[in-house]
């Protein structure tokens, strides 16, 4: 069959999403599908089992296409380390790190991968669905662009364009980008699909006449507002929602500026039994949470600081004093000990930071990142899940470790009331949710992972349903 990208007329207008759903369309018409992202800039990240790692979004649309997620569907994956850098992952590992700056004198090696990658899938597959990152209207990067026209120029890839009503002026967000992409560029593109609508569709009949009249572009459908995408992981930290449920254990997690791996909290907010309160800069911890969880972060110790400069420090220990419970993930796991080491400047600068001290043990950071899907037993459940870090952690506090997969992982406290664990994605396993989930008298009512299946199957219908599937399957040929 071959290829098809979707390109967005900015960021976060549903490109993922998208592309997920056309996976799962495409898989239930017995097409041989896989998505392709040629770069990502995300710290959310999940580890394949190819031993690399991706963009949780091409995750979840491996999931979607029927697939284990693999290194070449996302080549080039760019993780911020601060507002100016970012470690550069290609083909699943760790390149370089490399400043804003200096990115562009990456690009030619970079899209080398990023078609070597491509041309791997499309020769194992029927058909390709290509998602592209930002907006090609974004002409001061085009140069050397690999990520949206640059590769569907490259590859010979028809490109579908999405605007999201939602966010207002769509009309212009489609228009304007003809007005000013390269008109070569233009003439890739098949169509526009108008996504994220809410009311009568019939009110907008008059805007997609005159985008079409416009760009002489083909109207390929609108997709209405989808509800149950909440339900499905986020690739954002922007799309992480304030708080979540009503039920009678509250869960609060900081929203660290390098947060990372947060759907680690997704099956949590999905318990109705659970009430998550994700707290944003410049608001306190709740004085009525449960439980406080540490999540992930992309920078442990410049998250440290981050999170002092909040208070949240404070407000961790006067939770404990309280009698609540603190469980750190990964580099929030890393936090809770008494100090980070880091001479080689691995994790930032060189140094040592002080830890939150609310565990005895110590961190050094290594140059090797650990990469690895883990299964083992944790409270007596089974357990699987991901490890992707830099540190080692040592110290009293292990001989408490939190999981065994199969040997010791994490920490916990004398009092039983602090644990940590390198452990990412552990609460997607039903059974050690609930055993989790026991320890505070909550009782888990959820099959996750049949509840992320049927949600992509309803996606897939909805698509259907309000997109010319076909004649987008026919732009692929």
């Amino acid at each position: 069959m071959g290829a098809l990208m979707i390109q967005g007329t900015g960021s976060n207008v549903g490109k993922s999403l998208l592309v997920a759903g056309l996976c799962r369309a495409a898989l239930r018409r017995g097409i041989s599908v896989v998505p392709f992202k040629p770069q990502n800039m995300s710290n959310n990240a999940a580890v394949t089992p190819d031993g690399g790692e991706i963009g949780r979004a091409q995750a979840l649309q491996a999931r979607a296409a029927g697939l284990a997620p693999s290194v070449h569907m996302n080549p080039v994956l760019l993780k911020p380390e601060t507002d100016r850098a970012a470690q550069v992952v290609v083909q699943g590992h760790a390149m370089t790190r490399a400043a804003a700056a200096d990115y562009g004198a990456l690009k030619q090696q970079l899209m080398n991968a990023v078609l070597d990658s491509f041309s791997r899938l499309r020769s194992a597959h029927d058909l390709v669905l290509v998602e592209g990152a930002g907006s090609p209207a974004e002409v001061n990067l085009r140069a050397r662009d690999i990520a949206n026209m640059g590769f569907a120029r490259a590859a010979g890839v028809p490109v579908v364009l999405a605007g999201d009503i939602d966010r207002g002026g769509v009309i212009a967000q489609i228009i304007g980008t003809q007005a000013v992409i390269d008109p070569e560029d233009a003439a890739m593109i098949r169509g526009f699909i108008i996504n994220r609508f809410r009311g009568d569709p019939s009110l907008f009949d008059e805007g997609r006449h005159f985008i079409t009249e416009r760009t002489g572009w083909p109207d390929l459908g609108l997709v209405p507002w989808f509800a149950d995408a909440a339900r499905l992981p986020a690739e954002d930290a922007v799309d992480l929602r304030r708080a979540s449920g009503a039920g009678g254990l509250h869960i609060a997690c900081p929203m660290l500026s390098r947060i990372a791996n947060f759907d680690d909290l997704d099956p949590l907010t999905a318990e109705p039994g659970v009430r998550l309160t994700m707290v944003p800069p410049g608001q306190a911890l709740p004085g009525d949470a449960d439980v406080v969880i540490l999540p992930g972060t992309k920078s442990t110790r410049g998250d440290l600081d981050f999170l002092r400069q909040q208070g949240w420090d404070i407000d961790l220990a006067a939770h404990l004093r309280r009698g609540g419970r603190v469980l750190g993930i990964c580099g929030g796991y890393q936090m809770l000990g008494r100090r980070i080491h880091d001479p080689d400047g691995y994790d930032g600068s060189p140094g040592s930071t002080q830890g939150l001290g609310h565990l005895d043990i110590e961190t050094r950071m290594a140059p090797e990142k650990r990469l690895t899907r883990s299964r083992g037993t944790a409270l007596g459940a089974p357990v699987e899940g991901y490890e992707i870090h830099m540190g080692r952690t040592e110290g009293p506090d292990c001989a408490r470790p939190f999981a065994h997969i199969p040997g010791p992982d994490g920490a916990g406290s004398p009092c039983g009331r602090v644990a940590g664990t390198y452990l990412h994605g552990l609460f997607t396993g039903d059974a050690f949710r609930a055993a989790w989930l026991a320890q505070f008298d909550a009782v888990s009512a959820l099959n996750y992972g049949a509840g992320v299946d049927d949600v992509l199957d309803r996606l897939a219908e909805h698509l259907e349903a309000h997109l010319d599937i076909d004649r987008l399957l026919s732009f692929a040929r």
